[in-house]
């Protein structure tokens, strides 16, 4: 059994290099990267998050302190980037481990491509094998290795799991952690019907192609539609008092609140555009009267706006 150590940082750079490159619809591609830094590499899987630093134009990796041991046990990766040059600064976003496999030095990104990339979908985009980048990821050897997840259904058994494409890898890897014991219903909003991927898992999983619809109204429309045939799950699902929900201005404050494990029969994980999840979370919340301890949701990204690097 490893021993976990309290003084290693739950998160610490890696410097990683393409390995593989698969196409897994048109919307969709996996990346394998590897790296011989991923003996310490953690494996919570479920929604844990990762940071990617991309390279500059000239594919030049930043240096965060990712081969430096005494800055990666200072946890000073971000403290570095900051101090970097402007012009020496590249971007960096968060993404969802969808498979960590340290005993094989891989790991798996699925990144969503998008129609105008920013610089993150660009990238994956053109990847090739022997592209550089650098992951900042959970180290295995902390006692917070854990730490980076949203997924906290507790003792529920009955799940409900809702997301656009961005929130797809993350549903698909929690869906394939779940035994026979829970009853799960699962939405996914797609841009189209051939970016329907394969999972395994016996969860009612529903993908939502998105065709020519405005993004999120699929989703809200599957969801509310859920929620009404529910009314008796959702009942017992409700709020000992009653409460209200702050209002939220998704295009200046960050919409997340991922609640810890509780007791209850019921549990939601709601991730993607976060105009569309405040639209979900309202639905269960306020029209539904489902506690809110029970509801984790995650703005992912806002329609027009990209992630904040600093």
């Amino acid at each position: 059994m490893t021993t976990l150590s309290a003084t290693r940082p739950a998160y610490r750079p890696y410097l990683a290099t393409v390995m593989r490159v698969n196409r897994l619809s048109p919307s969709f591609v996996r990346i394998t990267f590897t790296s011989p830094q991923f003996t310490d590499l953690g494996t919570a899987g479920l929604d844990q998050r990762v940071k990617i630093l991309f390279p500059g134009p000239d594919g030049t990796v930043c240096d965060v302190g990712q081969t430096d041991p005494e800055a990666i046990a200072a946890a000073a990766w971000y403290d570095r980037w900051r101090a970097l040059p402007l012009e020496a600064r590249t971007p960096f976003r968060t993404y969802t481990v969808r498979r960590a496999a340290p005993d094989a030095l891989e790991l798996d990104i699925d990144f969503v491509l998008h129609h105008e990339p920013g610089p993150a979908g660009a990238w994956a985009d053109a990847a090739a094998p022997g592209d550089e980048l650098v992951i900042v990821g959970p180290d295995g050897g902390s006692e917070d290795w854990r730490l980076g997840i949203d997924w906290h259904p507790g003792t529920a058994r009955r799940l409900l799991l809702a997301g656009d494409e961005t929130a797809a890898p993350a549903i698909c890897s929690i869906l394939e952690s779940l035994d026979a014991d829970h009853l799960v219903d699962a939405f996914i909003e797609v841009p189209g019907a051939a970016d329907v991927l394969p999972v395994s898992s016996s969860a009612n999983l529903r993908w939502l192609p998105r065709g020519e619809r405005a993004h999120g109204e699929a989703l809200i429309e599957a969801v509310s539609a859920w929620a009404d045939a529910s009314r008796d799950v959702l009942t017992r699902a409700g709020a000992p008092a009653p409460q209200t929900l702050e209002e939220i201005d998704v295009d200046v404050d960050m919409l997340w609140d991922s609640p810890e494990d509780a007791q209850g029969e019921f549990y939601a994980w709601m991730a993607g555009e976060s105009a569309t999840v405040k639209t979900l979370r309202r639905l269960l919340v306020t029209a539904h009267g489902v506690d809110r301890r029970r509801v984790a949701f995650m703005g992912y990204w806002r329609k027009g706006l990209s992630e904040r690097t600093g």
